[in-house]
């Protein structure tokens, strides 16, 4: 057996082990530090916590910390990350939302034992059939879902269809759907934090020209994610079918979105002399939508503000207009706009660097039909 660090120099397979991770080609986990030595893959700190769980498939071991034997190094040099994706990633739909290293830990975990528990994705599975995004794309269960006007989470049916274009959910089971959503104005992101519940999930859709939050969640992760998959699966078959030229390429990224940016800022009115108040923003780059609520977990936004691009006469300044002052706090930016200027002060500067580049962000990008 070799250690990594035991004796003045690296040992000669651990330098393999080093050079293999450090492959561009094998490397599709950032900074991998870590390796499962059963599946053959190079992988990072936070997904071998993951791994650690999955003792039946994967095994864990540091590549700079434990002993690496000979037969191990083969068994990574013949194998790696390019060689596993090949075979548990061999059938991944193209609805199917595959996590990055800033998602939360649910997306993370489902999708590794999505992958290697459960082999959803290998050549031979009938889990996810090729062009079946309508039936994918329907589903129907309970999840737990916040009420409009409390805080209560109660349990409450869904029932989502891709064929029909809908998501229904109900109160009772005697009486006829509360919501009927049209797939067409429909988006789901993961929230937990905000909803302080590990599967948190956040369902928006455009209701009478406002923006509807729902806000639920499930005691399974799996659950969870797979309803957020199948909600992925209708708005791609809705994408398919409303543009049946565009390229897939172009839909994939519109099938749902997160937001931009989010935290709380202070607003004033159109005549900047308002009592400056606190609200809770979201930035929608997509939509180009700066939308705020009261607090963080509103069903309906108060209002909203357009965000164009450079070249409509949009653009954010940094500290506030001569005479304004914030209520309590000093770190000012303005929206400026065509018609108006719209004002606001962050917590903190960090705040507002963050905010601000984060809408340049946007007004930077030409404004799309």
């Amino acid at each position: 057996m070799y250690p990594a660090y035991g004796c003045p120099l690296l040992s000669v397979l651990l330098h393999a082990v080093l050079y293999i991770a450090l492959l561009p080609s094998f490397n599709l986990c950032l900074d991998p530090e870590w390796a499962s030595y059963k599946l053959g893959i190079f992988i990072c700190l936070n997904c071998s916590g993951i791994h650690r769980n999955l003792p039946e498939i994967s095994r864990v071991k540091s590549i700079h910390l434990d002993f690496w034997e000979n037969d191990l190094v083969e068994f990574m040099k013949t194998h790696g990350n390019l060689c596993a994706k090949a075979k548990y990633e061999a059938k991944v739909p193209l609805f199917y939302y595959i996590p990055r290293s800033k998602d939360c830990l649910v997306l993370k975990e489902q999708w590794i034992r999505a992958k290697y528990e459960r082999e959803e994705f290998v050549a031979t599975s009938v889990c996810h059939e090729t062009g079946s995004s309508a039936s994918a794309g329907s589903r129907e269960g309970f999840l737990w879902k916040r009420g409009r006007d409390s805080r209560q989470f109660l349990k409450r049916r869904f029932v989502l269809s891709a064929r029909e274009g809908v998501l229904k959910y109900y109160t009772k089971e005697s009486k006829g759907p509360k919501a009927v959503i049209s797939i067409k104005d429909l988006n789901a992101m993961f929230q937990t934090e905000k909803i302080r519940n590990p599967h948190g999930l956040q369902i928006t859709y455009s209701k009478e020209g406002q923006t509807r939050n729902l806000f639920v969640y499930h005691e399974s992760g799996k659950e969870i994610v797979d309803w957020f998959n199948a909600i992925r699966a209708a708005r791609f078959h809705y994408l398919r079918t409303t543009f049946p030229t565009a390229p897939e390429a172009e839909l994939i990224p519109k099938i749902t979105r997160n937001y931009f940016k989010e935290g709380y800022m202070e607003k004033t009115g159109p005549k900047h002399k308002e009592a400056f108040k606190k609200r809770w923003f979201s930035l929608d780059s997509q939509e180009r939508n700066l939308l705020y609520f009261k607090d963080p977990l509103d069903a309906f936004e108060l209002g909203r503000v357009f965000i164009g691009s450079k070249e409509q006469g949009y653009e954010v300044q940094a500290g506030l207009p001569r005479g304004v002052r914030g209520k309590r706090w000093n770190a000012g930016l303005t929206i400026v706009t065509p018609h108006r200027k719209f004002v606001f002060v962050c917590e903190n500067e960090r705040e507002q660097k963050e905010w601000t580049a984060a809408l340049n962000e946007v007004i930077s990008q030409p404004v799309t039909a």
